[in-house]
């Protein structure tokens, strides 16, 4: 018995990831070439089934993946890929404020020609509205993240004091 639990406890970290580790690793891959590449190796194990929100960063992983293929039509259908799944989460789980934050985070920075930036100021608000709902650790999160947006003007980050 001790055996079995062993190799279950095992089998659930070695094969999901850790949400606390996925986001430090989020709030990086911008940074470097090599942090997207990480990132995509890190969310490539994430099952369509797997909880919503690490399936939201599996798509924001795709996404990122995008930017680094060589040829237009890889770049668009890799893209075209990951907007679709993340779309799809959104739509199962669509008062999860974290999987909003990643299309907010993903919108404010690609390119206008994809076309997808026809949420931000939808999921700011969902943002802004449920914040103080929170746990601490998710605030703390969601803080970081809207202290440094684009989207977010001055007066309207004055919610989080």
């Amino acid at each position: 018995m001790k055996l079995l639990l062993t190799l279950l406890l095992w089998v659930n970290f070695a094969g999901t990831p850790d949400l606390a580790a996925i986001r430090k690793m989020y709030t990086g891959v911008t940074k470097s070439e090599t942090n997207a590449k990480e990132f995509s190796e890190k969310m490539a194990g994430v099952s369509n089934n797997d909880d919503k929100i690490l399936v939201a960063y599996k798509a924001a992983s795709i996404l990122l993946d995008s930017k680094l293929e060589k040829k237009l039509k890889d770049k668009i259908d890799r893209f075209k890929e990951g907007a679709k799944l993340l779309e799809s989460t959104i739509k199962s789980e669509p008062n999860n404020i974290e999987i909003r934050l990643i299309r907010l985070s993903i919108q404010e920075n690609v390119p206008g020609i994809t076309g997808y930036k026809k949420n931000i100021k939808e999921d700011k608000k969902y943002i802004t509205e449920h914040y103080a709902e929170q746990n601490a650790t998710l605030k703390d999160y969601l803080k970081d993240f809207i202290l440094q947006s684009k989207s977010f003007s001055e007066k309207e980050k004055q919610f989080l004091k």
